[in-house]
């Protein structure tokens, strides 16, 4: 990781209350707001042009591992996020739709990092990611729709147009851009030149999207603190609750220790800027969805540091089988 990488909850911070103190000064919130979606689109042009969508068949190589990750990710995540809603935030109904727009959108980038620090299975991470990418473009308009569809006031139209503009446009600019850069340089070129200068710039972007959205809403957020500090307590749930799932559902289909890395932070990581954008977007007369959703990078990389360290504690007592041991027992 690079410092960028490293300090991203410190970028994080440092924007929130950069915005905060702008947001105060007459004039700038209504600058700050039509910074918001530019930014945005920039940080996932970003991240989609190092997706690996090419890829997409071998995810199921090893279908024990990416199938379990996508019924988790795309059945179960959304109904806990509906269960954690009602049971913390029935009172906050835009903290609600925030919290299941952070559930159902699957990480497509940080988790690998991870997998990787915890010495998990990171070819069979990134071969999941692809799948991730395609279904939550696909699946969030009807998450959307169906789950928080009686919670605000959510027009269609206005949520179809949100997913085109803030993820289609940038995925197909992206992709134009991967094929024509590696067509004119060469793929390791690209590879080893280019993709490794793209997650600093996600970062950057990311935290000046979140200083212009906390400096267009600076004084909504001044006048009501607790209500961001609210979406804390179902966010921890969900990591312990998927993290003992994940240990479970490893056991049962006997994943070795590098399978259950991987499997583990693909259903915990999730992709707050994605969910971001569309907040934006799809919710403009209520500006506490996407202000909520800006305490998923905050929490997002402590928590995963955490389980980092239960990874390696369980390891370092020898609790879980890695991959020599479970061939030798097959074998």
């Amino acid at each position: 990781m690079n410092s960028v990488e490293k300090y991203q909850s410190v970028f994080v911070l440092g924007a929130i209350i950069g915005g905060l103190a702008l947001g105060q000064v007459s004039g700038v919130a209504s600058v700050a707001d039509a910074l918001i979606l530019p930014f945005l689109m920039v940080m996932l042009f970003g991240a989609f042009a190092g997706m690996p969508l090419s890829k997409l068949r071998s995810a199921f190589g090893n279908r024990r591992v990416a199938g379990s990750s996508l019924l988790v990710n795309f059945v179960w995540n959304p109904l806990l996020a509906v269960v954690l809603g009602a049971i913390f935030l029935r009172e906050y109904p835009a903290l609600w739709v925030g919290l299941i727009m952070l559930m159902v959108t699957p990480c497509t980038d940080w988790y690998l990092i991870f997998t990787d620090i915890a010495d998990g299975d990171v070819p069979l991470a990134t071969s999941i990611l692809p799948y991730n990418l395609v279904l939550q473009l696909v699946l969030l308009p009807v998450y959307l729709y169906v789950l928080a569809g009686e919670l605000v006031e959510l027009p269609l139209g206005l949520l179809i147009e949100s997913v085109v503009l803030v993820l289609i446009v940038p995925l197909v600019l992206a992709t134009i851009a991967r094929k024509g850069l590696i067509r004119w340089r060469s793929d390791r070129w690209f590879r080893r030149s280019f993709l490794p200068k793209l997650s600093p710039l996600q970062i950057v972007f990311l935290s000046l999207a979140i200083g212009a959205m906390f400096a267009s809403q600076g004084q909504e957020v001044v006048g009501n603190p607790e209500l961001l500090a609210l979406l804390a307590v179902p966010v921890v749930f969900f990591y312990g609750i998927n993290l003992a799932l994940g240990f479970g559902i490893g056991r049962a289909l006997s994943f070795s220790y590098e399978e259950m890395v991987c499997f583990n932070n693909t259903v915990l990581s999730r992709n707050s800027p994605t969910a971001l954008a569309i907040a934006v977007v799809a919710f403009p007369h209520e500006p506490l969805i996407p202000l909520a959703l800006v305490i998923g990078p905050l929490l997002e990389l402590p928590l995963l540091g955490i389980v980092v360290q239960i990874h390696q504690a369980i390891r370092g007592r020898d609790w879980w089988p890695d991959d020599s041991t479970l061939s030798l027992d097959r074998n």
